[in-house]
């Protein structure tokens, strides 16, 4: 894992600076080129491979970079052989050998356009990409770019023979690092979730290949990843993968390759669905995606709670982190929506409640005030949750888990969709529901977030979960413990742990003042006796003799 690589964090600190310095100070903008061209390595790199398998096997491949390129613009024209450009100029390892200026003028005016015409016209990763620009502007810096991510490739080389780590999943830690560089959190409350948080949230709601999985405020693509990455485990595990070892969170998970055959490959890219409100976030989530080898992500952009997003009972199962502390514009919320609230929060909460099929899965980190807000949309929506739907687990999280971007405290709340928006409740569908009181997630607590020993938590989380029962766990005192819908009910449907929990206080017996005095006396002057204290004219002998004085 990248934290435990301090080669590799140093080698993508100095690419971050390099851009920092060469006058792309914008998180964002400078994230968006340097996925550019990591994109363009692993392109490469990955062709390569392919190629490499295909010798080896027999079988036939036909390289992304044989053959000619007419850009789309010259296509159709009467001359457009005058503009046609040999693919093979277009790999990494070809260009990175020009001088500075020409590299420059070749990557922005030939290999980027390719970039974006890649997968086709009719492509959903064309169509995104349209927009974007390649604004490196000094050839310098380009140079010094194309060197640190070849260095950076290096070492996640070496790191996947020593370690025995997967490529793909170094790529992705090298990936995701780079997302956290984008720490602050957005004008709508957006901010990356954390990697072990969503392999937490994957093993509670354990997709399976076939399902249908969708995240409604997606931002660069992690939860798509997380059960991505669950799925092809439990695919590898089944072909016969054995003594997998478990990661740095104590979780199963191996090589986004193994036992992942082109059919089930096909099924999962159809069943993986996102969708964000922000442009740059649908290009960051495709591209982090599709270097995890997922060919043709289903992301798109799309304000998933206004009017235009008609979607409803499709899902089997939905996970998010949505945006916090947002609002939208009360006449553009989608008429389905039934809250009478412009909260994104509780919108969102509401609008994956709708996007579930019957029995589907919902698994969502919310801001705690979510739990017990006593407005009257927060009231309705726990209600709905507690009624309409079977709330198996709420998971408190302590505040850290989200620092350096906010130190809000949230929870994960776990649901199954039971009755739909215009079924009659015949009985509420909630018999119980399970807290858990998440004390540590393995990592420090502070703006640092360094890896501590052990797992925290999470382990502990899904072991007990899924031992879970109403009679055994009943006892509040714990860090985990059943609540039946009886007890929520009463309490006004409020589902803050705070409100059900008991603390115990343990009688702490102190020392009398007389025998602390003494002690103190003692540590100061040894065994010298009454005669010889007393003489003592200063200092904190004679103090703590006049105190002993007053309360004797």
């Amino acid at each position: 894992m990248l934290q435990n690589n301090p080669e590799l964090k140093s080698k993508i600190d100095q690419l971050w600076n390099k851009f920092w310095a060469g006058g792309i100070s914008n998180p964002l903008t400078a994230i968006e080129q340097i996925t550019y061209l990591l994109f363009m390595k692993r392109l490469d790199e990955l062709d390569h491979n392919k190629q490499a398998d295909a010798e080896f096997t027999g079988d036939s491949y036909t390289s992304k970079f044989s053959g000619i390129w007419i850009p789309p613009e010259y296509r159709g024209k009467d001359d457009s052989d005058n503009y046609a450009i040999d693919r093979r100029t277009l790999r990494w390892s070809e260009f990175k050998r020009m001088q500075a200026e020409e590299m420059l003028q070749h990557v922005q005016g030939q290999v980027f356009p390719f970039l974006k015409d890649m997968n086709g016209a009719a492509s959903n990763f064309t169509h995104h990409m349209k927009n974007a620009v390649f604004i490196i502007p000094k050839p310098a810096l380009l140079v010094e770019a194309v060197k640190t991510i070849d260095e950076i490739f290096e070492v996640m080389e070496k790191d996947s023979r020593d370690n025995g780590q997967a490529f793909q999943d170094i790529q992705g830690d090298v990936y995701e690092m780079l997302l956290s560089e984008i720490a602050t959190a957005g004008k709508n409350g957006q901010f990356r979730t954390p990697r072990h948080i969503i392999k937490l949230m994957s093993e509670l709601v354990q997709p399976q290949l076939g399902h249908r999985i969708a995240d409604p405020a997606c931002g660069t693509g992690g939860f798509l990843l997380g059960a991505y990455q669950y799925i092809v485990t439990q695919l590898a595990i089944k072909a016969g993968s054995k003594d997998l070892p478990p990661d740095e969170d104590g979780f199963v998970r191996t090589s986004v390759s193994a036992g992942l055959t082109e059919n089930a490959q096909n099924i999962l890219q159809s069943t993986l669905h996102g969708y964000d409100i922000d442009s740059t976030m649908v290009r960051l989530g495709l591209m982090n995606l599709m270097m995890h080898g997922i060919d043709e992500p289903l992301i798109d952009y799309k304000d998933t709670l206004s009017k235009s997003y008609t979607e409803e009972a499709e899902y089997d199962i939905v996970m998010a982190n949505p945006p916090f502390t947002g609002s939208i514009d009360k006449g553009d919320i989608n008429e389905n929506l039934t809250l009478s609230t412009t909260k994104t929060e509780l919108l969102f909460i509401e609008n994956i409640y709708r996007l579930l099929k019957k029995g589907g899965t919902g698994c969502v980190i919310v801001p705690q005030g979510v739990l017990f807000g006593s407005g009257g949309a927060f009231k309705n929506l726990r209600q709905m949750l507690i009624e309409r739907c079977d709330l198996k687990a709420v998971i408190t999280m302590p505040s850290g888990v989200f620092k350096p971007y906010a130190g809000v405290s949230t929870a994960i709340l776990l649901f199954t969709k039971v009755w739909g928006p215009k079924d009659k409740v015949t009985k509420p569908a909630t018999e119980y529901v399970w807290f858990y009181e998440m004390a540590a997630d393995g990592y420090s607590l502070d703006d640092k977030r360094s890896k501590q020993e052990g797992y925290g938590d999470l382990q502990d989380i899904v072991a007990r979960y899924y031992t879970r029962n109403p009679e055994t766990d009943a006892d509040r005192t714990q860090k985990c413990f059943v609540v039946p819908r009886s007890d929520i009910e009463a309490e006004g449907y409020d589902l803050s742990l705070s409100r059900y929990k008991v603390d115990m206080f343990e009688d702490v017996v102190y020392e009398s003042p007389a025998v602390i005095l003494e002690k103190l006396l003692r540590a100061e002057v040894g065994d010298a006796g009454e005669q010889a204290l007393t003489g003592v004219q200063s200092g904190i002998v004679r103090e703590l003799l006049e105190l002993r004085g007053m309360i004797g």
